[in-house]
């Protein structure tokens, strides 16, 4: 352990487990003395909760009072994020968003997300949520899915067409990108038939770093089981990207129960590469924890 305080940019905290539904395969998600019991382990001083506002993600909706009600109890170990699903106040691509941004920033929300509402990225409705998002400059994680039906998030076809429509169409945007289908296209051989697993092998240049180049609100959350697996794939090549998109890349594990162990893998990982000098020290510290205490005014 090398001593740098970590900030974990994703995590799913439940504050009453024993009421909640579960998560897809029936397990219960992390309290919040769980979590931190988890991050002194991994050395996180803080995590950021996202909720989850859309029942296609969940059982059961996490909210953001529930997030919030566990920062209270925990302030020193947790942030947060709102939820705010795009069909809110109204269901429609029209509706006035701000008194749902503007109670939660005053409460002390430091983004919206994680966002898995079963649109196209370039809906009308989520255009609008963007938009809002843009306008209060809240950070915003997505959650990415091939397809409707199946699984769970906004939807985008190969390559990621229209998310690269919404990072032109709003520059003040800062979109996190994160999921399987997001973290695929770091190789150029990604196609339809692996982008929602884990695909193996060297990586030759992909779609992620043109859209990093291309777009300066761009912004990478390396958790969960399709970051970890992106970026050890091929070691040499995640070299060069963590020292080229050093200020964009956000450190996360995405912690949803305490059977969880990617977060291990990928940390071995990630210090080892510190350890043998693959990774500068400087770059390291940003991705850990300066870009995030950058990006949410910490």
């Amino acid at each position: 352990m090398n001593g740098i305080k970590k900030i974990d940019i994703h995590t799913h905290v439940c504050p009453f487990p024993e009421y909640y539904p579960g998560r897809k395969d029936g397990g219960p998600f992390c309290s919040a003395e769980e979590m931190i019991k988890i991050y002194d382990e991994l050395n996180i001083e803080k995590g950021v909760i996202l909720p989850l506002s859309s029942s296609d993600a969940m059982a059961s909706p996490m909210t953001s009072e529930g997030a919030k009600y566990i920062v209270d109890q925990y302030p020193d170990r947790f942030l947060w994020f709102c939820g705010i699903d795009p069909r809110a106040m109204g269901n429609s691509s029209t509706t006035d968003l701000s008194k749902l941004f503007e109670h939660y920033k005053a409460l002390g929300a430091k983004g919206l997300g994680e966002v898995t509402a079963p649109f196209y990225a370039d809906d009308p409705m989520i255009d609008n949520l963007f938009a809002a998002a843009a306008h209060y400059d809240m950070p915003v994680i997505i959650h990415i899915y091939t397809k409707f039906g199946g699984s769970y998030g906004i939807v985008d076809e190969l390559g990621l067409p229209r998310i690269e429509k919404m990072l032109k169409k709003h520059p003040s945007l800062k979109l996190i990108g994160h999921s399987s289908p997001f973290w695929s296209e770091i190789s150029a051989d990604n196609n339809d038939n692996v982008r929602n697993g884990y695909p193996k092998g060297k990586v030759t240049e992909g779609r992620i770093s043109y859209l990093m180049r291309e777009y300066e609100n761009l912004y990478c959350d390396m958790s969960a089981g399709s970051g970890a697996n992106a970026l050890m794939r091929d070691p040499e090549f995640t070299a060069g990207f963590f020292e080229e998109f050093q200020d964009r890349i956000l450190y996360g594990c995405d912690i949803t129960s305490t059977a969880c162990a990617h977060q291990y893998t990928l940390d071995k990982f990630f210090d080892g590469m510190l350890a043998d000098g693959t990774l500068k020290l400087d770059v390291y510290k940003k991705i850990v924890r300066d870009n995030a205490v950058k990006l949410l005014g910490l």
